[in-house]
């Protein structure tokens, strides 16, 4: 009963939407028939003569306007290519196990199977359609598919309820790569349940022909709104823009309540699915996003910074997954989901396919080539240590002194000293210890509004709880603030989507990255990297430590093979207080010695 009800609804606000378009259909042909009865008075006689005329002249050659823009609308909407979003094509050759289950799962559901699957870097399921005629064959036909490089000749999975087979108009199912690694088979089939049912209110032809209408008003507008037009290009899109942004907020209301009803109804038809299993899954659906996320910002960010992208992202998600239930006693019980089969067991090759959905990734939330090159290589986990943090270590703390260097600032502390031969700890710790005589006292009064005039702030939108650029800290972040932005600005711009050809070119107009994961870092999370960079260089130069991975964490520093947790709040004190003592005994405590060179990039 309320498969009916949803899918009914979903229907009349279907019904809704192509009202809308036919009456702004009407409103364009209005003119032209007004036009057509004054012309054919005139013929017959019975309009003619004095004012007549100039009325049929003038109403005919609005008529021709308003038709005019009527067809450059129209062809902007039938033209502009609807946003589809990236991802990984998965051939049924790739993938049998997986084109089955999804096969099976539209069988019970009664529902057509989705034409195609796709895998896509992120967190989600969803049903994509791939049938506007401005994007060619669906998605999968002809694509090389990335586990087995073969050409796909298959017309996707042809399957579903008796009464739906062959659909040659169904979506495409578009799941999340994480899920395949983390979640087991049963889990993901009870997931996908309710996003495969959407196929079924998706095959009505009133839903299909409202959907198509919004996604080309869409797709119109990003069109009229794109930079880099002529004059005379801006004026007509401008035109075209507003036209199709007043038909879309017309029919906004309810086209998303079409959505719901076509959600409601997948919903409820999926209950008979795998319901008890799909509790359990939503929790699994949880916790892969927050393993996901961070292995995004604190293991794969710092190495796309250095044009390093991990090639096996969806496998790091398990081992992050499993540390974390390893750590947290709320998370007890899911480790023990791992003797069960996993969902990656679908595919024929789960290693080509986390290569490619890593290198999405990379390009979706940090930008970069398709292919590798010398500044944009794959990394293995095994490596990932000594390519990505000790490399980084050693890159911030050449940073470090380079803009020590520009400050004037010696090497040791006693002016009369021999400086050493190459850069150490201890001339930071010197640096950012030893109090400036002839600097001004610096006062930053928290939560109050009394603060000394030259207690200014790295930046003009920062808080007065900032590093002051009169200060000795204030001024080497500042510098490594100025230093970075120099090397930004000098690195080579990132190159457009290379997949683009010369028709997509022309109407998509957007860039990657898409989702950026991290807001700029301010002076001092800088200057605090910088000096953690340098501890660990000296700690791996001149005691027992070495660079390693934490899953959870990212770069870490290891002593006697354990990670080293307790460096940061020691950094700080002397960051943020110029309190070096507490990082001192830590030194001294580790072996490390402050005045050895360390080695450098």
């Amino acid at each position: 009963m309320g498969v009916e009800v949803g899918a009914q609804a979903a229907r009349s606000r279907a019904l809704a939407v192509l009202r809308l378009r036919s009456r702004a259909l009407a409103v364009a042909l209005l003119p032209a028939a007004v036009a057509v009865v004054l012309v054919a008075g005139g013929v017959t006689g019975h309009v003619g003569g004095g004012s007549w005329d100039v009325v049929r002249w003038v109403v005919s050659a609005v008529a021709v306007v308003v038709l005019l823009c009527a067809a450059a609308v129209a062809l902007v909407v039938a033209r502009a290519r609807p946003a589809l979003s990236p991802t990984v094509p998965i051939a049924e050759e790739s993938a049998p196990d997986l084109y089955r289950l999804v096969r099976d799962l539209a069988d019970r559901l009664d529902v057509p199977a989705p034409s195609a699957i796709a895998l896509t870097p992120d967190c989600d399921s969803w049903l994509e359609d791939r049938t506007h005629p401005a994007h060619g064959p669906p998605a999968n036909r002809g694509a090389k598919s990335p586990a087995t490089g073969a050409d796909e000749a298959a017309d996707g999975v042809r399957g579903g309820g008796a009464a739906h087979r062959g659909a040659a108009s169904a979506p495409v199912l578009v799941i999340g790569s994480p899920f395949l690694w983390w979640m087991r088979v049963g889990e993901l089939r009870a997931v996908l349940a309710p996003v495969v049912a959407g196929t079924g209110p998706s095959a009505h032809p009133d839903i299909a022909a409202a959907r198509r209408f919004v996604r080309g008003l869409d797709a119109a507008v990003a069109v009229a709104s794109a930079p880099g037009r002529g004059p005379l290009a801006r004026v007509v899109l401008g035109g075209i823009g507003w036209v199709a942004r007043l038909l879309l907020r017309s029919c906004r209301g309810h086209a998303a309540e079409m959505e719901r009803g076509v959600a409601a109804a997948a919903a409820e038809r999926a209950q008979t699915v795998d319901y008890g299993v799909r509790i359990v899954a939503q929790e699994q659906v949880g916790l892969a996003y927050a393993g996901w996320d961070r292995l995004l910002t604190r293991v794969a960010l710092p190495a796309w910074r250095m044009g390093r992208w991990p090639s096996r992202l969806d496998a790091g998600v398990v081992s992050a997954l499993t540390e974390l239930s390893r750590r947290d006693r709320l998370a007890e019980g899911f480790a023990s989901r791992l003797g069960e089969r996993p969902a990656c067991d679908l595919l024929e090759e789960p290693g080509s396919v986390d290569e490619a959905a890593s290198l999405l990734a990379a390009r979706l939330f940090h930008g970069g080539p398709a292919e590798n090159g010398p500044d944009w290589a794959p990394v293995a986990w095994q490596e990932y240590p000594d390519e990505v943090v000790d490399r980084k270590w050693r890159m911030d703390a050449a940073r470090l002194h380079r803009v020590l260097d520009a400050l004037g600032v010696s090497h040791s502390a006693d002016p009369t000293a021999p400086d050493p031969e190459g850069p150490t700890l201890g001339r930071v710790l010197d640096h950012l210890t030893t109090a400036d005589p002839e600097g001004p006292e610096v006062r930053i009064v928290v939560g109050d509004d009394e603060a000394p005039e030259h207690a200014g702030s790295l930046f003009p939108e920062e808080t007065d709880d900032e590093a002051d650029t009169d200060s000795r800290g204030g001024m080497l972040a500042a510098g490594l603030t100025a230093e970075l932005a120099r090397e930004e600005a000098a690195a080579p711009p990132r190159p457009a989507p290379a997949s683009l050809g010369p028709d997509e070119a022309l109407w998509d107009d957007g860039a990657l990255p898409l989702f950026p994961l991290q807001p700029p870092r301010t002076g001092r999370e800088l200057l605090a990297d910088h000096v953690t960079a340098m501890v660990c260089c000296a700690a791996v130069d001149t005691a027992d430590a070495a660079p390693g991975l934490d899953w959870l964490d990212g770069p870490s520093l290891l002593v006697g093979g354990e990670r080293a947790a307790d460096l940061a709040p020691r950094v700080l004190s002397l960051v943020e207080d110029g309190d070096p003592l507490p990082l001192r005994d830590w030194l001294t405590r580790l072996g490390v010695r402050p005045e050895k060179p360390v080695r450098l990039v």
